[in-house]
């Protein structure tokens, strides 16, 4: 990829996610040098709400993950650029010096805007916002946030002057630039239009009246130095060139090559997340079709609200680590000895767009143990792939070729995926997460790597092809996944009703 004439220097690339931030340091030519995660905590003050505090969470993760990776920096070696992502569609609403007035509101499996939701389909029309925007109204879209924000506390909103997601945030502590890449903005519904790669003025202003809206920038655009209150800081040397950096998915889709109209990105996380790179705009009232990465690109995207999360309540749960409950789960037939999930434990986003499904475990018995449990929450997360891969082809996607990463993205659980779905998985060298996407932009917009050289960044490090004896047996139990849901929605309604007045 780069030759000895080519320009020097190391990536720093770091990544805001659900429960933890992670960081690289990288090469230009992907290689990694050097990661580093740190945990933290999502705050939920009331059931369906979930959030951050910007400074102690976001910059305090990045202020200390970019000090242990600079101490681990070789000898001689540079930093060249810096790379940033974070959860997202997210509403940090700040006041005019970019100081925050209330933790961030966060992305889908935030639901607590749906009166808003419903207020805004009725004025503006649900076919209108879908035609104009490109995507439903949802959980996860930032204008009902806004109008709740300015009905439930107007003493914040009336400090808001300005608005930023984790990595616009983070870009603006480092060099006090007020930017938003396209993509994040894309999925900012109702307030970006995709077709014409602007703010929709008229929709702005009369749902966040009086805002000072951010400059719109591609992801791997410069955007500004790293300054010397924020080198006091972080540790990174004052002049270093910051790109305005995406939502996480995007940048970890970037990473692992899905780039192409027909790439699919599998996000094996706290929730599975979905990304087609489709050829032309399109939109769908059961998926979010959005801008993509780069200049010209479009995508279909999809979300599950939970896949990590039911494993990780599993696993605390029954005090056993994931390596017992894989072992457990591995033994075990397709089908989980009869039993059958459904992973709607808090909610569900793509395709259903239902806040108030519920999780089931269906067909239980006294033999069942936990390693049954854990297949079968195995099991409905590749269900769920499955049925959002069908609705994307449905909607007018293309997902053919897919590549799988994050944390899951190996052993047992990708195999059940591939078997389920019937498709292989390409895994990437480095499936570490967005970090790395985040300095693969750094990257390229330092000019240390150009677009023709993308397709060295992360190669392809081996396949998972499906078993079709299996899938067999997967066939039936799709089915009754499938019809799970319609037949058990009234009742989870009902109780999601109660719980939500108890709460």
């Amino acid at each position: 990829m780069t030759s000895s004439a080519a320009p020097s220097g190391l990536l720093l690339g770091i990544d805001i996610g659900t429960s933890s931030a992670k960081g690289v340091l990288a090469r230009p030519d992907g290689t990694l040098l050097a990661s580093a995660q740190r945990e933290h905590t999502t705050s939920s003050p009331r059931p369906g709400w979930f959030e951050h505090d910007a400074e102690d969470i976001w910059w305090a993760d990045l202020r200390a993950l970019a000090r242990e990776l600079l101490a681990q920096l070789p000898a001689g070696e540079r930093l060249a650029g810096v790379g940033v992502s974070g959860i997202g569609p997210c509403l940090l609403p700040a006041d005019a010096a970019g100081a925050p007035v209330r933790p961030a509101i966060l992305y889908g499996v935030d639901t607590r805007a749906g009166a808003q939701i419903a207020a805004q389909n009725a004025h503006y029309g649900a076919e209108e916002i879908i035609r104009r925007c490109g995507a439903p109204l949802t959980s996860q879209a930032v204008g009902p946030k806004f109008a709740w924000l300015r009905e439930r506390e107007p003493a914040a909103w009336a400090r808001t002057r300005r608005w930023f997601m984790a990595s616009s945030y983070l870009t603006h502590r480092l060099t006090g630039a007020y930017v938003l890449d396209h993509h994040s903005a894309s999925q900012s519904v109702p307030l970006y239009d995709p077709r014409a790669g602007a703010w929709i003025p008229e929709w702005c202003e009369e749902i966040a009246p009086g805002l000072e809206w951010p400059r719109l920038v591609w992801p791997a655009e410069t955007v500004g130095e790293v300054t010397p209150e924020a080198e006091a800081a972080t540790g990174i040397p004052a002049g270093t060139p910051v790109v305005a950096g995406t939502v996480d998915a995007w940048a970890e889709a970037t990473a692992a090559g899905v780039r192409d109209p027909g790439d699919v990105m599998l996000m094996y996380g706290t929730t599975m997340f979905l990304v087609n790179v489709v050829g032309e705009p399109v939109g769908d009232a059961r998926l979010w079709g959005t801008a993509g990465a780069f200049p010209g690109t479009h995508c279909l995207a999809a979300g599950m609200a939970t896949s990590g999360a039911v494993t990780g309540w599993l696993r605390e749960l029954t005090g056993a680590s994931y390596p017992e409950l894989t072992e457990e789960a591995d033994r075990l037939p397709p089908g989980a000895e009869g039993l059958l999930m459904l992973p709607y434990f808090a909610g569900e986003r793509t395709p259903l767009f239902d806040p108030d499904a519920r999780g089931l475990i269906h067909g239980l018995t006294l033999r069942h143990g936990r390693g049954h449990l854990y297949r079968a929450a195995l099991e409905a997360t590749a269900f769920g792939v499955r049925h959002n891969l069908e609705t994307m082809v449905e909607a007018g996607g293309s997902p053919e070729r897919l590549v799988a990463v994050g944390g899951g993205a190996r052993g047992l659980w990708t195999r059940i995926v591939s078997d389920v779905t019937g498709r292989p998985q390409q895994v990437p060298r480095h499936t570490i997460g967005a970090a790395h996407g985040d300095a693969l932009f750094a990257a390229l917009g330092t000019g240390l790597v150009s677009a023709a050289d993308l397709g060295g960044w992360n190669p392809v490090a081996s396949v998972v092809e499906p078993d079709p004896a299996t899938g067999e047996v997967y066939e039936e139990l799709y089915g009754l996944y499938r019809e799970l849901y319609p037949a058990t929605r009234e009742a989870a309604h009902v109780l999601a009703a109660r719980q939500h007045k108890d709460a």
